[in-house]
């Protein structure tokens, strides 16, 4: 038993608490300087882009592309200081001119202003500006979707038709010489009414239909979104991007064919109509969105794999969760965060700038949309703190400010929490595991709200078993259960039940293969959930704070007290690293309450 002293307890617990923020990469198991290097991934680019258009924006600066006759516009230089920026933050020259020519897009900047002399793209001035060389969509590759291919799919099938005949009613034979390639073919109705909206329409739908194909064929499930933009781009290559539509089809001089793409694209994926920003509600063109990320695409040079999972997590800021992690109920690894930093963006513009407001409105919609809201609060804080130290700006300072009250409440309530337990006669394995437990808990609470909302029936998920070794017999697999996990799950669906033992490692599989009808409706619902406890690591304030606490109370070496947090933690150990971290601040705690 510990003598318990208010002056001693808040001794503690204040040593553990600034042993704890000394470093925000001893709170996660996510290597977060590895990210401010861009290895692994380049989100941090996403904040720093969206530190620097911000603060053009409100100080007045115009984002508008023109077709002056100039050889440089004051866009040029936002987004030359925006890619550089990029650069800084760990984007090679494609992954950078892709990041700020979507976020410039977002910003309010438009995809295209076309006449022949003059002409203007935002993905091919972002291109030039960051000096890569274009490259086409065939080489475009999709995200890491577990697996991931190109749009080399898009463009075979497009070819395809294309060579068959497919692509167009009109043979390039029977158009005679002089109408070909000039302007009796490209501003008369041959060209804007007939042969440009079939080639879009019919290309559009080949290419997003060919990507859909392709992923399911590699064993990814088939997006929507990413097939819609790589089928729109595709076909985007070979028809005028920039050419007028018919006057049903939309306004002369404000419609181009890249709008038809876009709709067809839209129509064959099962988008919908329309989509919405997250926080701010701002709506959106699904088909006009489509075409022009669809001509981004085209234009923007070779961007790696993570470069286009940085382009997920940009438009992960729909609140229709069209791609990436980071706007959705579960929490990514850190390398993902990058969705609040557009809606922050594009918040702080609607608001005049007004930080507070901004930073409270991000704060309540992120609690009230994901399966744990400490977790989401601190994901949010560690990658903006981070991003904040390669640029500091106002979108960063502003996340920042949303979120460190919640993380600042989490890692008090822990600290506390372990010294009242531990001085009560508890050990540190019941208190680490009673925090896991809890984890568990508010999992599974906000969970079943969240998903009642999105089935439109009750929900209710519970986690009967979390272990490792499910099917391995290598020490690392049967020591960090997330690289082999035994989970028993028990899901309920209005008045329907299915209890899976061996959820993970079994009943998956047999699902993926048809052989478990009866509860392949569980599968979805059961994996979200599943998902969020197996990225635990991304948060280790279960397994830090209470081996700080104990080692300040010098109940435990900083070593033994590191040990034991970490596997007790039967959760939050999901991956290795907890105890490497816990350590590092107990030792730290340790001399500060010494000195």
């Amino acid at each position: 038993m510990f003598i318990v002293n208010p002056d001693v307890k808040s001794r503690v617990i204040s040593a553990a608490e600034m042993a704890a923020v000394s470093n925000i990469s001893n709170l996660t198991n996510d290597r977060i300087e590895a990210l401010a290097g861009g290895h692994g991934m380049v989100n941090m680019a996403i904040h720093t882009v969206a530190n620097i258009i911000t603060e053009e924006v409100l100080k007045g600066s115009s984002l508008s592309i023109e077709f002056a006759d100039a050889r440089r516009l004051p866009i040029d230089d936002i987004m030359e200081k925006a890619i550089k920026t990029a650069k800084y933050s760990g984007a090679d020259g494609a992954n950078a001119a892709l990041i700020v020519a979507c976020i410039m897009y977002l910003a309010g900047s438009k995809a295209q202003v076309g006449i022949p002399a003059g002409n203007r793209k935002l993905g091919a001035t972002a291109r030039m500006l960051a000096h890569v060389d274009r490259s086409g969509v065939a080489a475009v590759p999709t995200s890491k979707m577990n697996n991931k291919i190109s749009g080399f799919p898009a463009v075979m099938a497009i070819n395809q038709a294309m060579m068959e005949g497919k692509l167009t009613t009109f043979d390039g034979r029977r158009i005679p010489m002089f109408v070909a390639g000039g302007p009796v073919y490209g501003h008369s109705a041959l060209g804007e009414d007939f042969i440009w909206p079939e080639m879009a329409q019919n290309g559009a739908r080949i290419g997003t239909q060919a990507m859909l194909d392709a992923m399911a064929g590699a064993a990814m499930q088939p997006r929507p979104f990413t097939a819609a933009v790589l089928g729109a781009a595709a076909i985007l290559e070979i028809i005028h991007p920039d050419a007028e539509v018919p006057e049903e089809s939309g306004q002369y001089g404000r419609t181009s064919s890249a709008y038809l793409v876009g709709k067809s694209a839209v129509k064959t994926a099962g988008l919908p109509e329309k989509i919405h920003l997250k926080v701010t509600g701002e709506e959106y063109d699904t088909a006009k969105v489509i075409g022009d990320v669809g001509l981004i695409i085209k234009d923007i040079g070779g961007p790696s794999v993570i470069g286009m999972m940085a382009f997920d997590e940009i438009f992960s800021a729909f609140a229709e969760m069209l791609s990436g992690f980071s706007g959705t109920p579960v929490n990514a690894p850190l390398g993902h965060v990058g969705a609040y930093a557009i809606i922050g963006m594009k918040a702080l513009f609607d608001n005049n700038g007004d930080v507070e407001k901004v930073a409270k409105m991000i704060a309540e919609e992120r609690v009230a949309t994901t399966f744990n809201p400490e977790v989401a609060m601190f994901s949010i804080n560690t990658i903006a703190r981070k991003a904040n130290e390669l640029h500091n700006g106002t979108v960063t300072r502003m996340l920042i400010n949303a979120t460190e009250p919640a993380r600042a409440k989490a890692l008090h309530s822990r600290a506390e929490f372990a010294f009242d337990q531990l001085s009560s006669g508890k050990t540190l394995e019941e208190v680490v595991r009673t925090l896991d437990d809890e984890r568990i808990a508010c999992v599974e609470k906000h969970a079943n709200i969240i998903l009642s909302g999105m089935a439109g029936a009750d929900v209710k998920i519970k986690i009967l078993k979390i272990a490792p070794g499910a099917r391995r017999t290598s020490n690392l697999a049967k020591k960090y259960w997330a690289f082999d996990p035994l989970v028993d799950i028990s899901v309920t669906l209005g008045d329907k039940t299915a209890v899976m033992h061996g959820f993970v490692h079994d009943i998956i599989p047999k699902i993926c293969k048809g052989e478990c009808p009866d509860i392949e409706w569980a599968a979805s619902l059961g994996g979200v959930v599943t998902d969020e406890f197996a990225l635990s690591g991304v948060c280790i304030m279960n397994i830090v704070v209470p081996a700080a606490v104990v080692a300040a109370m010098k109940l435990y070496t900083p070593v033994d007290a590191a040990t034991i947090a970490e596997k007790a933690a039967y959760v939050t150990a999901g991956i290795p690293g907890g105890k490497a971290a816990a350590t590092r601040v107990a030792k730290l705690a340790l001399q500060i309450i010494e000195e």
